[in-house]
């Protein structure tokens, strides 16, 4: 891990961090716009969930925001990494330290914390009251994109950004956990805003696909607001009943084989 003992070595761990959230942000985003509205958008059209239009110039809005949430994110990042140098984390670099199964053990824990965490933090953010100051700016992307992904007024990048780094303080996580747990982060947020099903038919019950969150589970709660408010996972809408009446009607409908003027 860098050592930061110098107001220079601080300026360029903060650059350094900020390309690598940023860019993980832009390379994972470019990469599901490519594959799926440029590469295979013939065949993933009839996948897109929301029909409506995207606002003129939302996708350069989209990017401003997520780079001001990479600079919040990149923030916390840095104060973590000083509070690890003065041992106050308990963040470790020997996978020897604690036994290898407590590597897998240690992400699932931290997801189902995160996951916990966002699901009531989100049901309080769509508070009229809150709504309007944390979280409208995401919802101003009705039809989302790759490049939704990131797109947080810095009120609710903060909330959202606080979590994973307080459970350093905590739980001995080995630091290439750490990096797969945020790897995984942008890649589900990607996914879950492409506006494109990228599942196979049926998956939405099959006995891991019907826990996962995708493109049509999220792409309802920006078209619907009062349902379907997980993050990874879709377990805590089912228990509390806020999972879509409308989820496996418009799944199947998305995934079913399209047909052509061949058939």
């Amino acid at each position: 891990m860098i050592v930061i003992n110098s107001p220079a070595t601080f300026g360029l761990t903060a650059l350094l961090f900020f390309v690598a959230v940023f860019g993980r942000y832009v390379l994972f985003s470019l990469a599901f716009w490519w594959l799926f509205k440029v590469s295979l958008k013939d065949q993933f059209a009839h996948r897109a969930v929301q029909t409506r239009p995207r606002k003129a110039g939302q996708d350069w809005r989209e990017i401003g925001w997520s780079a001001i949430t990479s600079l919040i994110f990149t923030g916390i990042a840095v104060a973590v990494i000083l509070a690890y140098q003065n041992g106050y984390t308990a963040i470790y670099t020997d996978i020897n330290s604690y036994p290898l199964l407590w590597y897998p053990a240690s992400i699932i824990i931290v997801l189902f914390i995160h996951e916990t965490y966002y699901y009531w933090l989100h049901r309080w953010m769509h508070r009229p009251g809150v709504y309007r100051w944390v979280h409208k700016t995401h919802h101003d992307s009705i039809t989302t994109s790759p490049w939704t992904a990131f797109s947080f007024h810095p009120i609710e990048s903060t909330l959202q950004a606080i979590i994973i780094p307080a459970l350093t303080f905590v739980l001995p996580l080995h630091i290439t956990a750490v990096g797969l747990i945020l790897m995984i982060m942008t890649l589900s947020s990607a996914i879950n805003h492409l506006n494109t099903e990228v599942y196979p038919h049926d998956f939405n019950r099959h006995w891991l696909g019907r826990w996962l969150i995708g493109a049509t589970h999220h792409s309802l709660h920006h078209t619907q607001f009062r349902f379907n408010y997980g993050l990874y996972f879709t377990f805590w809408d089912k228990w509390m009943q806020t999972e879509s009446p409308d989820f496996h009607r418009l799944f199947g409908e998305k995934t079913s084989k399209r047909i052509t003027n061949d058939e």
